[in-house]
């Protein structure tokens, strides 16, 4: 009999005590969650991460000293001695807030509420924990929202990468930028979700991209999808696998 997976080990990091103790409670609650420790500010978060190596740190965007945005940007950059970098999960107050799409381009792998309920938060813990992004349609417009308001001198030039890839897995990521699951994109293209699957993971590797948020954010800021065209005006149709 096999024994169980170890426990994600959880970092939290907010400047609010009952956001740390809340939060705290209900992940030890679980038993394939323990939290290691927790942070005030972004720079205690940094330092806390790179001491105990948590596998999820829950971070606040507005804290005290660094804020949030930077302590993510340096927490996924390379980590010290070949460490692996901890997967960033973003709380804050509401699904509007103004700094979520920084947050993301910094390098979070996705967002949640601060009232979620239990469940929800114990599921976007598990997927980050399993390397997935936890993005949303909502989230991926309120990502086209904030993309369509930055000057145009501060987007990304259309990556040479995109040409790597085939008519299928450009047709894939397009769904991706929809914010649509693998399940959803595998029904919408007749294929299997392992098919799905495979096509993302080749995509993030040509593109050099970590994960599904990531490619949601390259799409736009490459040109590859045009906010405000139908997505049948912006990549080519149906294709054989």
């Amino acid at each position: 009999m096999s024994s169980p997976p170890p426990p994600i080990r959880v970092v939290i990091a907010d400047d609010h005590l009952v956001v740390r103790t809340g939060f705290a409670a209900l992940l030890d609650s679980q038993p394939e969650f323990t939290i290691v420790d927790t942070a005030t500010t972004g720079a205690d978060a940094v330092r806390v991460c790179r001491e105990v190596s948590p596998d999820v740190v829950l971070m606040d965007i507005r804290m005290p000293e660094m804020d949030g945005i930077e302590a993510t940007r340096q927490l996924v950059g390379e980590a010290p001695d070949g460490a692996k970098a901890p997967r960033v999960l973003i709380l804050t107050t509401f699904d509007l807030d103004e700094y979520v799409y920084d947050a993301l381009r910094a390098g979070a792998s996705g967002f949640l509420l601060k009232d979620a309920t239990a469940e929800r938060l114990f599921d976007a813990v598990r997927v980050v924990a399993a390397g997935e992004a936890l993005l949303d349609p909502a989230v991926t417009r309120r990502l086209i929202s904030e993309f369509t308001q930055l000057p145009a001198r501060t987007r990304a030039q259309p990556s040479p990468g995109l040409k790597l890839l085939t008519a299928r897995e450009t047709e894939v990521l397009l769904l991706v930028a929809e914010g649509l699951s693998n399940g959803e994109i595998a029904a919408r293209l007749f294929v299997t979700e392992e098919t799905v699957k495979s096509h993302v993971s080749r995509t993030l590797t040509k593109l050099g991209l970590r994960d599904r948020t990531q490619a949601v954010i390259a799409a736009y800021e490459t040109g590859l999808v045009v906010p405000g065209l139908r997505r049948t005006d912006q990549g080519p149709g149906p294709h054989d696998n």
